[in-house]
């Protein structure tokens, strides 16, 4: 198999979609070193209509993975679309994607441009078969993992609770805020420190640490070091950060949406809203949390992700009309 991946997701210099494009193209040439698999970055011109299609003739590629909620406008190649959650098509305020991902990502699914669909979870599979009414069997559920350079770190963790990710009405980073104060209040000398982009319209105070984007390497160091990963989020797909903290042992504290409640797994702490102030002392008092979320992290790796978006790959090539798509090496 030759296969081309999307490479928009690179040009933006952090966020979930840029590393699950990464990850997974660095598993899928591990896991199947025979196969080619190549990021596509966009080029100029109508690249969606004629450029990217001519690419994929041109270069024999057997199949076309749309890693950011696209695939190309011509369907001279099979093609799988990763849609990563429904936030595009939700209430005004929670809208992050551009004005292009909300109208044109549903037109491809309706014309069937995307002969298979990838979710990160269950509860993301479920809403999108609803939502664009699709066929249960060309959509399936493909967990992400993290990589290896999220670890636990010997010696004492920091005094302080961690947020990552971008800052926007959908992340619900006020409550998490709001929690922190109150404990605050109650005597509570733990600092918080936010990660990640969009941030200035969050202002420094006593004990609030704003870091911006921070590269893996420096993430990593904070999410070992930190107390607790605060993810109060009102909607997710997967909620990486979650099993980045995981992965590192540090407990969580995250909203009750349906996709972190199942990526956790009854690892992390699931509160209510009005229950926050009383989690985030609950969870400095019990030790054996590290060792729940490790436990939990275990149970995924970028290996079985390659190995389950390849399967992926072949059901996309069979349902196109390679028949042959288990063994195929050239394009026809």
């Amino acid at each position: 198999m030759k296969a081309a991946l999307d490479g928009s997701p690179l040009t933006v210099e952090t966020g979930g979609i840029r590393r699950y494009t990464e990850q997974l193209h660095a598993a899928l040439e591990r896991e199947f070193p025979l196969e080619e698999f190549e990021v596509l970055a966009p080029e100029r011109g109508r690249w969606w209509s004629i450029g990217l299609p001519r690419k994929l003739r041109r270069e024999r590629f057997d199949l076309f993975h749309g890693t950011d909620f696209a695939v190309p406008y011509l369907p001279v190649r099979p093609a799988v679309m990763t849609v990563h959650d429904l936030s595009p098509w939700k209430r005004e305020p929670w809208r992050a994607s551009s004005t292009r991902v909300r109208r044109r990502t549903p037109i491809l699914l309706r014309l069937g441009l995307a002969t298979m669909i990838i979710t990160p979870t269950e509860a993301i599979r479920r809403e999108a078969i609803a939502r664009f009414r699709l066929d249960p069997a060309r959509v399936v559920a493909v967990p992400l993992a993290v990589g290896p350079e999220f670890q636990p770190l010997d010696g004492p963790r920091g005094n302080y609770f961690l947020i990552v990710g971008t800052i926007e009405p959908r992340k619900n980073v006020t409550l998490a805020i709001e929690a922190w104060r109150e404990s605050r209040r109650r005597g509570s000398k733990i600092e918080l420190k936010l990660a990640g982009r969009n941030i200035d319209a969050l202002r420094p105070e006593p004990g609030l640490e704003i870091l911006g984007p921070v590269p893996d390497s420096e993430l990593a160091r904070l999410y070992a070091r930190a107390r607790a990963l605060l993810f109060p989020s009102h909607y997710e797909g997967f909620g990486l950060p979650m099993l980045e903290a995981f992965q590192c042992g540090t407990p969580v504290v995250a909203s009750r949406d349906p996709a972190l409640r199942e990526v956790s797994g009854g690892a992390a702490m699931h509160p209510e809203p009005n229950e926050w102030p009383d989690a985030l002392e609950a969870i400095l008092r019990d030790p054996a949390w590290s060792d729940r979320v490790r436990a939990r992290a275990r149970e995924f790796s970028w290996s079985a992700t390659a190995r389950a978006t390849r399967e992926v790959y072949r059901d996309a090539m069979i349902r196109f009309g390679y028949e042959d798509a288990h063994d195929r090496g050239h394009s026809r």
